[in-house]
């Protein structure tokens, strides 16, 4: 069962192709599956002012990710929630696992889903690699943090995907 499920796992880590498959489990019978929650006009108000909010409500992830892959840039909402999956990873051999996934995925020069971070960033997540803890992403973690609410979160607010949720 456990093979089963980091079989799935790892297929949805390789290629998200919609991103509600992403958020919310495969269940047997996908006519099943649950809908991420439309959230009211007033909560996704408080998107506005909260990217923090935003990638922590299922739904607003989804539409941010949706809008971020219009603009070709979903590459730093995967990053931050894969850094939010490795953060809850108790294991050191899966830990370990994650991080060369994620440093391969995001982190090293021509990956195929190569975040934005500056040399320095990119030195210290290295040295943090070499014995993974819960904190080895942190700092990238953060300044792609600081990007989205600085660069993508305004536009987001001023797009179609978000007026659709705040009529």
């Amino acid at each position: 069962r456990a093979k089963e499920i980091k079989t799935k796992l790892g297929t949805l880590l390789q290629k998200p192709d919609s991103t509600i498959d992403f958020i919310i489990p495969y269940t047997e019978k996908p006519e099943k599956a649950p809908k991420a929650q439309k959230p009211s006009p007033e909560e996704a108000l408080q998107w506005r002012d909260s990217l923090e909010k935003l990638l922590q409500n299922p739904y607003g992830l989804a539409s941010f990710r949706s809008f971020l892959r219009s603009e070709f840039s979903e590459e730093n909402a995967e990053f931050w929630v894969a850094c939010e999956d490795y953060k809850k990873t108790k294991s050191p051999v899966k830990m370990a696992e994650k991080a060369k996934k994620i440093y391969e995925e995001f982190i090293q020069t021509e990956a195929p889903k190569e975040v934005n971070i500056d040399h320095f960033t990119k030195a210290v997540t290295m040295k943090n690699l070499v014995e993974p803890s819960p904190t080895s992403f942190d700092m990238a973690q953060k300044r792609i943090f600081a990007l989205m609410e600085k660069d993508s979160l305004p536009r987001f607010v001023r797009s179609e995907f978000y007026h659709e949720l705040i009529k």
